[in-house]
């Protein structure tokens, strides 16, 4: 019988969307199960055949939760602000809202091509101001809350204000900017200003002057993975390190329980190295350096303040090194060496904090012509600047000790400055020992034999008894920066009184964004915000109105700029557990229901940006009450890139020749990509003519073919527009299904590994279904028997449960499709056509390859989707066997085989095997020595 894959398909999606087969129940009379995919941002290229490897095998996961009797949620939305539908509008003045609609409408219709069994009903979109609505209101909780390291949470910003009116700052134990101290008078006698001025320090959402990478082509901000070698990703602009007044949020608060919280996760361990990395938890000192002939003036330190996980090395630092952004490098520097720091401060404002993280083999740096003061050796120690010193990392100044630290030590060679030497336990002088742990330096001789920790607790005790610091936790992660200087993103629900920041009422939300003409910034610098012409915030009458109004009495301006992309990503999840709700994020009941998502997949390189901000936010909304589950994602898998198999053709130097592949070795040549959809069919033959049609460039293109024929040359890449090799799934609908499709993707391999595509390897997996189909046809006529199975049949279909549901629970889908085949080629030899081995084949197959199970099912006389139906319960039974054939071996080298009845113990086994006339023949009147039997599996005889 034909199969149909083209009807079959388009039939299913139709009856799926009509009947809303997959629309989620929130009934809890069934366990739940939550899986989801990463938020997509919908690209105007739309899918290739790389994107949905991860949602095919969510669907698969998904499905089969479904067999099981779960209750599923599975959901799909669009992250859809960002930098590329901005650059786009600002490129052809199209508004970014109807290139991001109709980039979505493109994603949407190729996910349903797919067969997705995605609850279309709960999307979301963190474009839609009844989204983003949210997201203020998310932001705006933060701004009102404060993390007590008492408690260890988050809590409402009025219960600090409660502590300064009755105690001022005395036994405040808070994460904060600064270390304030005032007394409850002083607090109670404060202007409103002042009072709001110090919250700020406080505030889990807060406004700072802060580091950022600035792009002046882009008019932004850009976050570090939107930086690659010092320039832009998007369009290769300069970028600069700037001191900007940012929105930030105080994601270091819960640095010790993001680490913590990792030992609960099921994630891959790499992930968890990842952020335990970025997290950077170390323990030291925090010590003071006094400047030599620095006198402290009012708001300014005469000293250096370091964090130092080696306080017992501290002996040996000869000399300071300050990040180029520290506040004290203006200060401290002298006249006479003015000019060279400030011409390194420009030349270090080009790199990325990334990228002076990455070059650890070339320092550089300059003298401040100022010395500080070592406070246990009294020696003087020249204070430098270089770029190796971060100003995001411990107190933006460093220690330096050559004889134990690897960039220590080049930048002493580099600028000839001293280096003492250590002592190592055993006693033996070295110059350096850059890692030993049991290392002291020559001058602290009362820490001579200690070993690593008791001189570390030592000197952490004379630190604190000089009054000139103490032992410390340091984290290296900094706050996330939360503002961005663009139009096509949230509003930051604040406005601007007396030059402090209030937030706009709940019933002010959402803030929309406001329409402008131009999506650049101002003339004036400020962000494309800065051009709407109704933004400004009347307080008395709460409501948007005219910027011509701001008066700053009654009405005031509103924040200009936007909140990153990771913003409307930091809680989608929630979201999609009440997505309609307009009075709360998430009704209570809910998110208790649905709580962490069960299964979570998507890709590594969000481990320290999406995945760190989701977790901060959950454990947020965890600690004000709104949520109860600490974690987000349970379980995590990283599935691998698909890669593409690129062409290439052959030109020969100066000319329009282009040579075929086995002949170009015959000249000097240029290898060229070319786009895989020139080839003829599933071939490496090219097009000629589709090829001089190509390009404006190939038009006048000549060929030197072999065999009447031009080879391409193939390899394997990142699948990539620029490389020409991607493969549009819409294309692999159309010619093999999206079974096809869904079935190929799963079979190339191990989820977590990449892999390369070849389309020509579709036409393996499209015969599988041929075969599956005709299964249930005899001919043309569909027939299926409701005879018994028989033992063999039944042993098919019971090997391929034991096989399936092991390799379902253990995501390794490559090997179930295997599986598949291996069935059905067995059921098709036996001429299997009985209703009790097809009917569950159809519901086990169906994960992977919904459509043409759905319509077996439907010719199988059912009325309702398979989709709902028992996954079928393995019976060992079907498994044991009858007879098992025993090799036997004589001294170790098989002769022959013997059928034996599987009920047969060992011993039974072995007097039946002396018995055997061929084992008699062998033997040749000998006695064996011993008989080996390996129950069910070997014999061996020893003569």
């Amino acid at each position: 019988m034909f199969y149909d894959h083209q009807q079959i398909e388009k039939k299913w999606q139709k009856y799926w969307e009509e009947n809303q087969t997959y629309k989620t129940s929130d009934a809890p009379d069934k366990p739940k199960f939550y899986v989801l995919d990463m938020f997509p941002y919908p690209s105007g290229a739309g899918l290739h055949v790389g994107h949905p490897l991860g949602y095919i095998a969510s669907d698969i996961y998904a499905r089969y939760k479904r067999h099981q009797g779960f209750n599923v949620l599975h959901p799909v939305g669009y992250d859809s602000f960002g930098l590329p539908a901005e650059q786009y509008a600002i490129q052809t003045g199209q508004h970014p809202a109807i290139t991001t609609e109709q980039n979505i409408n493109r994603y949407e219709e190729q996910l349903r091509k797919i067969g997705f069994s995605f609850d279309w009903s709960r999307e979301v979109r963190t474009s839609d101001a009844s989204y983003y609505k949210w997201t203020q209101w998310i932001f705006i909780q933060l701004f009102h809350s404060w993390y007590n390291k008492n408690t260890d949470k988050a809590e409402s910003i009025e219960t600090l204000i409660q502590h300064f009116k009755e105690k001022g700052t005395e036994d405040l134990n808070a994460n904060q900017n600064d270390e304030l101290r005032f007394t409850a008078e002083e607090w109670n006698n404060a202007s409103d200003i002042d009072k709001e001025d110090i919250l700020l320090n406080y505030r889990l959402s807060y406004r700072a002057e802060t580091t950022v990478n600035w792009c002046p082509a882009l008019g932004t901000v850009l976050a570090n993975d939107e930086v690659k070698d010092g320039k832009s990703e998007r369009g290769g602009f300069p970028v600069f390190q700037k001191k900007m007044m940012q929105w930030s949020m105080r994601i270091s608060a819960y640095s010790e329980r993001l680490l913590q919280g990792l030992a609960t996760l099921d994630w891959p361990q790499p992930l968890k190295d990842s952020q335990e990395y970025w997290i950077g938890k170390s323990q030291g000192a925090q010590v003071k350096f006094i400047i030599d002939g620095l006198k402290a003036k009012e708001g300014t330190d005469n000293f250096v303040e370091v964090f130092t996980t080696r306080p017992d090395t501290i002996f040996g630092a000869t000399f300071m090194v300050l990040a180029p952004e520290n506040p004290l490098v203006e200060t401290i520097t002298t006249a006479v060496q003015k000019a060279e720091v400030d011409h390194y401060i420009e030349e270090t404002s080009k790199k990325t904090e990334r990228d002076r993280m990455a070059d650890v083999k070339n320092v550089s740096g300059a003298f401040t012509g100022s010395y500080a003061i070592n406070p246990f050796s009294n020696e003087k120690m020249p204070i430098y600047i270089s770029d190796y010193v971060l100003m995001g990392y411990g107190t933006g100044a460093v220690m330096a000790v050559p004889a134990h630290d690897e960039r220590d030590h080049r930048f002493a060679k580099k600028f000839n400055l001293e280096i003492k030497k250590v002592v190592e336990t055993d006693e033996d002088v070295q110059e350096k020992s850059f890692d030993s742990k049991t290392s002291v330096c020559v001058n602290s001789d009362f820490l001579n034999g200690l070993n690593y920790d008791e001189a570390k607790a030592l000197i952490i005790t004379a630190i604190e008894k000089k009054g000139i610091g103490h032992g410390t936790t340091n984290y290296r992660q900094r706050d996330a920066i939360f503002s961005r200087q663009r139009y096509w993103g949230e509003p930051v629900p604040i406005y601007y009184k007396d030059g402090m920041p209030y937030t706009l009422p709940d019933s002010a939300l959402p803030l929309e964004l406001p329409e402008v003409e131009k999506y650049l910034p101002t003339e004036d610098g400020d962000p494309p915000l800065g051009n709407a012409k109704v933004f400004a915030w009347d307080e008395a009458n709460q409501k948007v109105v005219s910027t011509d109004l701001i008066d700053d009495k009654t009405i005031f301006p509103l924040e200009l700029s936007t909140m990153p992309g990771w913003a409307g990503s930091s809680w989608y999840f929630l979201r999609y557990m009440d997505p309609n709700d307009e009075e709360v994020f998430a009704k209570k009941e809910l998110t208790d229901y649905w709580g962490q998502v069960d299964l979570y997949i998507g890709g590594s390189e969000h481990a320290t940006g999406h995945l760190l901000y989701s977790r901060f936010w959950n454990m947020f909304l965890k600690d004000r009450g709104f949520i109860n589950h600490d974690e987000p994602f349970q379980k995590l898998i990283n599935q691998g890139m698909i890669l593409g198999m690129s062409a290439f053709v052959y030109r020969i130097d100066g000319t329009n020749q282009y040579v075929s592949k086995n002949l170009a070795n015959d000249y000097k040549t240029q290898k060229i990509h070319v786009d895989v959809s020139l080839l003829k069919g599933a071939s490496d033959e090219l097009d000629t003519e589709a090829f001089i049609q190509w390009r404006p460039d190939y038009a006048d293109a000549e060929f030197i073919l072999e065999d009447g024929k031009y080879i391409t040359e193939r390899e394997v890449e990142k699948m990539s527009k620029s490389k020409y090799n991607v493969v549009n799934p819409d294309d692999i609908c159309e010619e093999y299904g999206a079974d096809g499709l869904r079935l190929y993707e799963m079979f190339l391999g191990p989820l977590e590994q990449s892999k390369p595509w070849n389309t020509q390897g579709l036409s393996g997996v499209y015969g599988f279904l041929k075969k599956f189909w005709n299964l249930y046809f005899n001919g043309d006529v569909f027939e299926v028997s409701d005879d018994e199975p028989t033992k063999a049949e039944y042993k098919v279909l019971h090997t391929l449960i034991k096989k399936v549901v092991f390799d379902i629970e253990n995501f390794s889908f490559n090997t179930s499709v295997s599986s598949f085949m291996i069935a059905v080629n067995e059921l098709q030899k036996i001429k299997c056509n009985k209703r009790n081995i097809l009917e569950p084949l159809a519901v086990i197959i169906s994960p992977y390859a919904p459509h043409i199970c759905e319509e077996l099912w439907s010719l199988l006389g059912h009325n309702s989707s398979i989709e709902f139906e028992k996954f079928p319960v393995l019976n060992e039974d079907y498994l044991v066997e009858d007879e098992i054939e025993y090799p036997v071996s004589v001294n170790g080298k098989m002769k022959f085989k013997l059928s034996l009845s599987a009920q047969f113990s060992a011993k039974e086994v072995e007097d039946l095997v002396i018995q055997d006339q061929k084992v008699l023949q062998v033997l040749e009147g000998k006695t064996p020595k011993k008989i080996i039997v390996v129950h069910h599996r070997i014999v061996n005889i020893v003569i």
